[in-house]
């Protein structure tokens, strides 16, 4: 069968799972929609928590990252696994003792404030509509190749489908749907994984295979029998030299970026809120932090296979295209090449496919509807400088890995079924932070407080249902690279939640002042430096325009710093919060086995009860 079709069956089949799970788990009151009644498994909990993190980031974009950037890339790999531990260990079981529903409502009820409420929510959809940005795109992405539809085709059909689960089934029925996508996620990821790194190496395991010699079959498969017997990594180093660019081992990012995006990448991890909710679903407290464990372990069965998945398919990706006429392409090329997501143009006029240092295309080819070419459009925009004669959109570096290995169709198919998987299932996770802000924060907990459950379920869905909208203009527009876009929002979190919450729960003197002022400074400061480097003046975002050499991944690192200096100053110069409070983060920091909304404040801070 063809990939189309494998394609539809697959992807058809995963949905239906998705569906009948949503309906047979939908959400029938507030409890279920916001936190599935707080009855879920660790273990299970730990396993949607790895689909909701996975995102398309993690799936199709991270090691296509690996891939173009090198040494560089695993700059993502530190920072997401990272943050896990903070969160484990510093902000899951507080927040799921205090037994509150979402993050922003924590903080109004921590900080003694609408207003703090107000802004954590505003903070909270800000960053949420950045993040499914993301995952909106990877979903156009897949589409566009294996279902032959435009990818703005391919956004529509994704957010019909978020729509029916995300709305119907509230939180009860997105984590029984996660559970799934994780299970299909990893299969996707895993079996071409398994699959290319026997092909080269002879070493089923693909993290071990990335740093093993490569085969008499891997080298007949690179058509290149000088590469049998060498490790794979110097055969891309020399891969890499040949051609002009920096060695695949060795990074040219300046390193105060690296660890700027990192630490960015870590702490936002801990303040993201799609990612803490998923605490609040657990029956007690040990198993919040229990859940952080397991899913810590979900999440590296894929992460130590991508760096393996980056080096298969660069060093795939060069010996298939380099030095090739285009009349010759791989197949796979001119599979792509009509999503506009690859091209070519002849600088040269020789009809041979060059690949090498520089940009091919001044910017993004733009698909002009004619299949294999460009248009005259694109001969403007060339950059004739430059040897490279083809762009690659580093998205697609997952997906079409399995095709260059000319892997069998249905394996092809399962990794589109994964991508989709793993896009589909943060995005219901973002949507439904979303949907609790507009509702339980913004309706109930400001302008409706005598609401009934009735309708601020009703309102719940009215919100997820008009986020996926939003969400579908995000995948339609979006704003850079899916790993790209998703950093962004993890520097927002950075700058806006972490402190607030981390303060909140170990500090008893920090007061809502301080805490506003924080949360508006820091995240303020980095959407300013995102916006100018990346919309206003993108010519100028180069290392040496940078403040200190930070590029906009990393701002978030300072927003942050800049709003636990703000935070710890306000809170120093205006009074001091109310002594109930500072008895309730004492109390906070006790591990107790019950939700503070159930026992009663102690004036006696050092007391458990």
């Amino acid at each position: 069968m063809s990939i189309t079709t494998w394609t539809w069956i697959l992807v058809g089949v995963t949905f239906f799972i998705y569906i009948l799970v949503a309906i047979r788990a939908r959400a029938v009151s507030t409890g279920a929609f916001y936190t599935a009644e707080r009855t879920i498994h660790p273990v299970l909990n730990g396993m949607a928590t790895g689909a909701d993190w996975m995102s398309a980031a993690s799936f199709l974009s991270m090691a296509g990252l690996i891939s173009f950037m090198g040494r560089d890339g695993s700059m993502y790999l530190m920072g997401w696994t990272g943050g896990y531990v903070l969160l484990a260990m510093l902000i899951a079981p507080y927040l799921r003792k205090y037994g509150k529903f979402t993050v922003p409502e924590f903080i109004g009820d921590r900080y003694d404030s609408q207003s703090a409420r107000i802004i954590s929510l505003l903070c909270a959809m800000f960053i949420s509509f950045t993040y499914v940005a993301g995952q909106m795109r990877g979903v156009g992405v897949v589409f566009s190749r294996f279902l032959n539809v435009p990818i703005n085709t391919g956004v529509v059909i994704g957010m019909c489908i978020v729509f029916f689960y995300a709305v119907l089934g509230g939180m009860k029925g997105v984590t029984y749907t996660q559970v799934a996508q994780y299970c299909v996620l990893m299969v996707a990821y895993m079996i071409p994984a398994i699959y290319i790194s026997i092909m080269l190496t002879n070493n089923p395991f693909p993290a071990l295979g990335f740093g093993s010699t490569i085969s008499a079959g891997g080298a007949e498969i690179l058509h290149d029998a000088s590469t049998q017997g060498k490790y794979l990594l110097d055969v891309l180093d020399g891969l890499h030299q040949d051609l002009g660019l920096t060695q695949y081992t060795s990074g040219n990012r300046p390193k105060i970026d690296l660890f700027f995006i990192v630490i960015a990448l870590m702490f936002g991890t801990a303040g993201l809120p799609h990612v803490i909710i998923r605490f609040f679903t657990v029956p007690k407290i040990r198993d919040a932090r229990a859940s952080a464990g397991w899913a810590l372990f979900f999440i590296v069965l894929l992460y130590t296979a991508a760096p393996a998945v980056a080096a298969f398919a660069r060093t795939n990706f060069i010996k298939t295209v380099h030095n090739v006429r285009y009349d010759h392409a791989p197949q796979w090329f001119k599979n792509w090449e009509e999503t506009g997501l690859i091209a070519w143009v002849d600088k040269n006029s020789d009809g041979i496919m060059q690949y090498g240092s520089g940009h091919s295309f001044t910017g993004k080819p733009k698909y002009t509807g004619y299949k294999g070419s460009f248009g005259q459009a694109m001969v403007s925009n060339l950059v004739t400088a430059d040897p490279n004669e083809i762009y690659i959109d580093r998205d697609i570096m997952v997906l079409a890995n399995p095709e260059i290995a000319r892997l069998p169709n249905w394996v092809i198919a399962l990794v589109a079924a994964g991508g989709l998987a793993a896009a589909l299932s943060t995005a219901a996770g973002l949507l439904l932070v979303i949907s609790a802000s507009i509702s339980h924060d913004l309706m109930k907990g400001v302008l409706m407080p005598s609401m009934s459950e009735k309708g601020e379920l009703l309102w719940a869905r009215c919100g997820a249902a008009g986020a996926v909208v939003v969400a579908g203009l995000f995948g339609i527009f979006p704003p850079g690279f899916v790993a790209q876009v998703v950093a962004f929002a993890f520097g927002l979190a950075a700058a806006s939640f972490f402190p607030v919450i981390i303060m909140g729960i170990f500090s008893k003197k920090t007061n809502v002042y301080g805490a506003m002022t924080g949360m508006i400074a820091g995240i303020s400061i980095t959407t300013v430096y995102i916006v100018y480097f990346k919309f206003l003046n993108p010519g100028a975002n180069k290392p040496e325009h940078w403040w200190f050499g930070i590029s906009p991944e990393g701002i978030g690192t300072v927003g942050m710093m800049i709003n636990f200096i703000l935070m710890y100053f306000v809170s120093r110069i205006t009074p001091e919060p109310p002594q109930e409070i500072q008895n309730l983060v004492a109390k906070l920091r006790y591990p107790v086995e019950r939700s503070l909304g159930e026992t009663k404040i102690s004036t006696d801070a050092r007391r458990p009860y």
